[in-house]
């Protein structure tokens, strides 16, 4: 049917062209007047909308939080919708790098998520993919350890607190530190965590950090909330950054990880932490030896992980000036009483030296058992733990006169040096009966011409050699 400019309308037609009219109208009002009402608290917050154009890298804000109370803050998170968009998981990170490097990240991502999140698999789970997302992602360091300990030297620029408000400084229990350990290693060896996908930001609900109104929030683990950025720098491509696999060395990690320690600080680190390190339940300080008030010989209990070997010898020796705590993680090897043989020697796990009055303090390890273990932490094969000498080895040498035991001060790592060699002029032996000698060489005359000739005494007769007559 055709219509002309003077037909009118069919009455269906105007109808539906009403209903639309109306309709353009009443939706909007609808919407404005049922709109999701923000919290009263929510024109106290700052909230920046900028999106980082992909040719700029967007900036990494420390931590600041808005001025609001607990109770506010939770309130105004809930009143933020999660993002619709896409969230897809990240790929599996693989570790790379030398094995001291390795064992840094591990220790480096355990303490991330055990300071962060507590002793929560899920939660720190959650964690660590944050960190491994940051170190693929160009605007933060590529290394584990730099983004875990990024800004840490101030206190209002680290990016995670517990590196620079001082909450590294409180124990965390050897079990929980192991678990850690695990979900860290899993973690770099390819384990992912889908639910966080690219998120490179979390804080939990009852603060708000101000950098949180210009991000994405995309999921909830517990009580934390995570980001991710806004825009091209929150999607897949923009995580393209390589791993460098050289791990730093954070001096501050020594308490927990022989993969930090340096040379010199590793116990001094530990001591001034190490009265409140707690033991496993049911695990005692070692008792010293009858003999030697100052030595240990330890069976380490297989509870403890490796990086409580030295807090545990610094319970033991107490105050004591000067102290030898020698350990073995096989029972069947641990020696009851001094001296220790070689064999118990070579087989020894950890041990702590310590002489206050030369200023000596030192920690090592048996790095065929413990791989990871700094070179100048490690003892060495040849080497023995000085050990308090036998009764009848402390008076002086016969041979030698000159060299006594009593001389060597204790507590210092290594072997003592045998007694030197004194060069003595060897004996004649007696001649034989009925063998002709002969006759010496006569020395050289003045002019140089070479020796004179010497009248050959009587040749003796060989022996028949074998096979001859």
């Amino acid at each position: 049917m055709t219509l002309s400019a003077t037909t009118p309308l069919p009455r269906w037609l105007l109808g539906v062209l009403a209903l639309l009219a109306t309709a353009s109208i009443a939706v909007p009002a609808w919407l404005v007047t049922h709109a999701p009402k923000l919290p009263p608290v929510a024109a106290k917050v700052v909230r920046p909308q900028r999106v980082v154009p992909p040719a700029e890298l967007p900036p990494v804000e420390p931590i600041e939080l808005q001025n609001l109370a607990p109770e506010d803050a939770r309130e105004y998170n809930a009143s933020i919708p999660f993002s619709t968009a896409p969230n897809p998981a990240a790929r599996p990170f693989r570790i790379s790098g030398s094995p001291e490097d390795q064992a840094r990240a591990i220790d480096c991502l355990a303490a991330a998520v055990i300071y962060e999140a507590g002793d929560d698999a899920s939660g720190e789970k959650a964690v660590a993919q944050v960190v491994l997302n940051r170190v693929r992602h160009p605007a933060f360091p590529h290394s584990v350890c730099g983004v875990v300990f990024q800004g840490a030297e101030r206190r209002t620029g680290c990016q995670f607190t517990f590196t620079c408000d001082g909450a590294i400084l409180r124990t965390v229990r050897p079990a929980a530190w192991e678990r850690a350990r695990e979900i860290a290693r899993a973690a770099l060896n390819g384990t992912i965590d889908k639910r966080v996908g690219h998120a490179t930001h979390y804080h939990t609900d009852w603060v708000v950090p101000y950098w949180s109104a210009s991000l994405d929030k995309i999921t909830e683990v517990h009580t934390h909330l995570f980001f991710r950025w806004t825009g091209w720098w929150g999607t897949p491509p923009a995580f393209a950054s390589r791993y460098t696999g050289a791990e730093p060395n954070i001096p501050q990690l020594a308490r927990l990880s022989t993969a930090h320690h340096l040379p010199g600080d590793d116990v001094a680190a530990l001591a001034t932490d190490v009265a409140n390190v707690l033991l496993p339940e049911g695990l005692a300080v070692p008792q010293s030896l009858a003999q030697d008030s100052n030595t240990f010989l330890v069976t380490l209990d297989p509870r403890l992980g490796p990086e409580m070997y030295p807090a545990l010898a610094l319970k033991a020796c107490g105050d004591r000036p000067f102290c030898k705590f020698m350990s073995w993680t096989d029972k069947a090897a641990t020696p009851a009483a001094l001296p220790i043989t070689p064999v118990q020697q070579r087989a020894m796990s950890f041990s702590y030296l310590r002489d206050r009055a030369f200023n000596f303090e030192k920690t090592l390890w048996n790095c065929s058992e413990f791989k990871n273990t700094q070179p100048n932490q490690c003892m060495k094969a040849q080497v023995s733990i000085t050990m308090v000498p036998p009764a009848a080895a402390l008076a002086p040498s016969r041979a030698n006169p000159n060299f006594d035991l009593r001389s060597v001060t204790g507590g210092v790592s290594g072997s003592i040096a045998p007694p030197p060699v004194v060069p003595t002029k060897p004996t004649t032996p007696p001649p034989l009966a009925g063998v002709r000698l002969k006759a010496a060489p006569a020395a050289a005359p003045a002019d140089g011409r070479g020796p004179a000739p010497v009248p050959s005494p009587t040749p003796l007769k060989p022996a028949p050699k074998a096979g001859e007559e």
